[in-house]
């Protein structure tokens, strides 16, 4: 994601960090080219490598491999996967648009252009397959499962550009699978689980997010973020374990949900899957739809608010745990790595002001986790910031 401020100009303010499929790593790209740093020790960022050169608007690393996927502003159609280790380019391909987002995982590598999606098989980095005529998707949301093949390969990404509707993408058969109305309003951020088929969705209201089983559509778990105000969610991130969900947004609160395995409950009755035709790929796909979409009315929402006595969906009416950083009104994104040996799980927020926050997560109470470290990412540097001294919980 492009942290930089909205409107600024990209070829002065690229400033460009993702990380890494499973948390370890975090890729910092800028218009003197890019980093990667390790995460395995939250108490500093160890370079991994440095290239000094052209301007790096996005940048995709293969969990902790040499793989890596680059864009540039001067070139924005056209990408570049390269062997940093052996300073060597494995193949470059030129797209019909602008590409805005790059995913992989360790059979596929796709490719979103707005309005339309390219899936490469990673062996050999040819397209096998391309989806047209999406719906415009100028953010790029999108997500691609890290699961094994036999667990569900799917890529989820907007189907609608006015609703909350995610479709998902079988990219080993190659088919859709099936479409979920998440929300009423447009997709905001959309995240897969790393260890269980599960999806996380948000919308531009920003007020609920909502978790499905990606084998039959069915909505197993909702969280609510707020009441008072809609946000900008910027981010969803499950952790390694599966256990947290962390979401960013434009305001200066981190909020992260504590994900009970145990009170999932199916809701497949509330959802019917129906056999249709792909206009832009003439797949077959199942179209989910829920029973009930979001409420509306003022009833609605008081029915909302009643919980569990009137819904099969568990409702958590607060996150679980919070990070407060130093300002709002940042882009940031965001992971939540599990520690070794004992060690609490963490959560590492980016943001557009240039720092990486280290929040430590009281696994057993929640409440405002404690800010460990600061590091800054700006113009390349890994030096640490004094870190606060706020340990307290609520």
């Amino acid at each position: 994601m492009n942290l930089a401020p909205p409107g600024a100009d990209p070829l002065r303010s690229i400033f460009f960090v993702n990380f890494n499929q499973d948390g370890s790593s975090v890729a910092v790209g800028t218009v003197n080219g890019y980093k990667l740093y390790s995460l395995q020790n939250p108490d500093s960022l160890d370079l991994i490598y440095s290239y000094d050169g052209s301007d790096v608007l996005i940048v995709e690393r293969l969990f902790n491999s040499s793989l890596v996927a680059l864009v540039s502003v001067s070139c924005p159609r056209k990408l570049k996967v390269c062997h940093f280790k052996k300073g060597t380019e494995i193949c470059n391909y030129s797209y019909p648009n602008i590409i805005v987002t790059v995913r992989m995982n360790r059979s596929r590598l796709v490719v979103i252009l707005s309005e339309s999606i390219y899936i490469h098989n990673i062996t050999n980095m040819k397209v096998i397959h391309t989806i047209r005529d999406t719906p415009a998707n100028e953010t790029g949301a999108c997500a691609l499962s890290t699961l094994p093949e036999e667990g569900g390969n799917y890529l989820a990404y907007p189907g609608r550009e006015n609703t909350g509707e995610v479709l998902l993408f079988d990219t080993v058969n190659l088919v859709a699978h099936m479409t979920i109305l998440a929300h009423n309003s447009p997709l905001a951020a959309i995240a897969f689980s790393p260890d269980r088929p599960l999806l996380a969705t948000a919308s531009e209201k920003g007020t609920v997010i909502r978790v499905f089983d990606v084998r039959d559509g069915s909505r197993v778990m909702e969280f609510r973020r707020g009441i008072k105000r809609c946000v900008s969610i910027y981010s969803l991130a499950f952790s390694a374990c599966g256990q947290y969900l962390c979401s960013t947004s434009n305001t200066e609160t981190v909020h992260i949900f504590k994900l009970d395995q145990g009170n999932e409950r199916s809701t497949g009755a509330a959802a019917s899957a129906t056999a249709a035709t792909s206009a832009g790929d003439g797949a077959r796909r199942g179209e989910k739809t829920e029973e009930k979409a979001e409420a509306q009315s003022w009833m609605g929402f008081l029915g909302s608010m009643v919980g569990p006595t009137v819904s099969l969906i568990p409702q958590q009416p607060r996150s679980f745990a919070c990070a407060k950083l130093p300002v709002g009104g940042q882009r940031t994104m965001c992971t939540v790595t599990v520690g070794r040996d004992n060690a609490p799980p963490r959560v590492l927020i980016a943001s557009g002001d240039g720092m990486l926050y280290v929040y430590t997560i009281n696994p057993a109470e929640g409440g405002e986790c404690a800010r460990y470290h600061v590091h800054s990412l700006r113009d390349g540097l890994a030096s640490e910031v004094e870190p606060s001294a706020t340990h307290g919980h609520n």
